[in-house]
């Protein structure tokens, strides 16, 4: 009798052998659904179940850094991703080395608060403004004397450097345009024709790092006003409060937001500024002013700091914050910074401290092996997945707040539903059209100052450069 075939299987040993006695046995498995009629019951535990241990370890302090006086401004360092500068409201400076959470560098850099830090772009040096009406800039070679010093005739509030070119923008009384090499100020930025200065004070200014000509100011006057360098100025904005702060998105040059008084933050599109789908998003939850905004360097998120002694990070298309990070001492949050890797929050607070959080506050510190990362990828497609099923929804999105926010979101969710009622009361016994209906997101906004009144609209013409030449040489003698 002869033998024609034989058949045998062969298997390669990789996909069942172990590669070290330590490793997991490996199992083939059929992915075939007819043979897993629970496999939506067991996914849905195992979200369940890894949406529970995300709030068990929410821990997001990572520890604070002390000061002499309440922090008033932060700042990256232009080269070095672990250090960050900071200011005062007595003008000390210090450059803070964040790893080892210890102070590399201490100078008395004003006479009063620092208002703003910025870096230059070069790497080389820092801008510093204060309360002693001088603009002052550092080198990195942490020298104890500025290397230049520009003197102002009235205190300068802000400060945001070009991300190219060897120029920057201050606020004030005034909004000014100066070049490192000079002086004097190259141009000034007035919504008017004589050259007056503006009756509204100038709070904050920032440079667009997209369109690198652009940048936008806001001021008491409750106004957001668009600059460009080569057309002077754009559009002007007001609002029914005022902004205290401006931030745009480093990865949608057109996307601008404004953190305002009245404890929202608002989106804007600067392209639309004359339609009223201007606004489009409103960032609300904090219960006292928006103080300072900045977003994540991915540009899909960003983070508030408010009076009401708490931080909130909000994704950029959604209303409600996705986190709420507060302690027992921190006080009113005077500003905010997102680092540059995107995993942490610093904020600075009157209460000395500068204090560091994750930017994620589950996120795992640390090197993560492939299988832990793969199974936190896992984990994280699966709250994706049922992330809408009530029970899940509820213990993502429950937070433990302080006993004042909490008693305080009460009273303003009343208010808020009474203003409501009365405003649906009276359209409802009005002549019809009489109480015209605003949606919600338009409501912060009055309009653009072209279309306002004429009683109360600012001629918008510029000045001619003679002009400005003439005042510059007046305040500047």
């Amino acid at each position: 009798m002869s033998i024609k075939s034989i058949k045998v299987i062969s298997r390669n040993p990789d996909h069942y052998l172990r590669e070290t006695k330590r490793d997991i046995h490996k199992v083939q498995r059929n992915y075939d659904p007819d043979l897993h009629p629970f496999e939506a019951a067991r996914e849905y535990k195992l979200a369940l179940n890894a949406t529970k241990l995300e709030r068990v370890f929410a821990k997001p302090f990572v520890g604070s850094l002390t000061h002499s006086e309440g922090v008033s401004a932060i700042c990256r360092h232009p080269t070095r991703l672990s250090c960050v500068f900071s200011g005062t409201v007595e003008g000390e400076l210090k450059l803070w080395d964040l790893p080892k959470k210890s102070c590399q560098w201490s100078v008395q850099g004003h006479n009063g608060q620092v208002w703003c830090i910025v870096g230059a772009p070069d790497g080389g040096s820092f801008f510093t403004v204060g309360n002693d009406k001088t603009i002052k800039r550092w080198s990195l070679e942490q020298s104890d004397m500025p290397t230049d010093t520009w003197l102002c005739e009235s205190v300068v509030t802000g400060l945001t450097h070009h991300r190219r070119r060897a120029e920057f923008v201050t606020c004030g009384e005034r909004v000014l345009l100066w070049d490192v090499a000079t002086k004097a100020p190259k141009a000034s930025y007035d919504w008017t024709t004589t050259g007056n200065r503006s009756d509204a004070t100038t709070t904050s200014v920032k440079f667009n790092p997209v369109e690198v000509d652009v940048f936008a100011s806001s001021d008491h006057g409750n106004n957001i006003v668009l600059y460009d360098t080569r057309a002077r100025e754009v559009k002007k904005l007001q609002m029914a409060t005022r902004v205290n702060a401006l931030a745009w998105n480093p990865m949608e040059a057109f996307i601008l937001t404004a953190a305002s008084e009245d404890y929202n933050a608002y989106s804007f599109d600067i392209r639309k500024m004359d339609n009223r789908n201007r606004v489009v998003s409103v960032h609300e939850g904090h219960t006292s002013a928006v103080i300072d905004i900045d977003y994540a360097p991915t540009g899909r998120e960003l983070c508030t700091g408010s009076y009401d002694k708490s931080i909130r990070i909000f994704r950029v298309t959604e209303a409600q914050s996705r986190d709420v990070y507060h302690t027992k001492r921190m006080f009113k949050v005077s500003c905010v910074l997102w680092t540059a890797d995107d995993k942490f929050i610093l904020s600075g607070s009157s209460d000395h401290n500068l204090r560091i959080w994750k930017a994620r506050s589950n996120e795992k510190m640390g090197v993560l092996g492939l299988r832990e990362q793969a199974a936190r990828n896992y984990e994280e497609e699966l709250k994706r997945k049922y992330g809408h099923f009530p029970e899940i929804r509820r213990i993502a999105r429950h937070r433990h707040l302080p006993k004042h926010i909490y008693n305080a979101r009460k009273e303003h969710r009343a208010s808020k539903e009474s203003r409501a009622r009365k405003e649906a009361n009276r359209r409802k016994h009005s002549k019809p059209g009489t109480v015209p209906y605003v949606p919600y997101r338009q409501r912060a906004v009055v309009g653009p100052v072209d279309d306002l009144p004429s009683d109360k609209l600012p001629s918008t013409s510029h000045q001619d450069n003679d002009d400005i030449d003439d005042e510059q040489d007046e305040d500047y003698e």
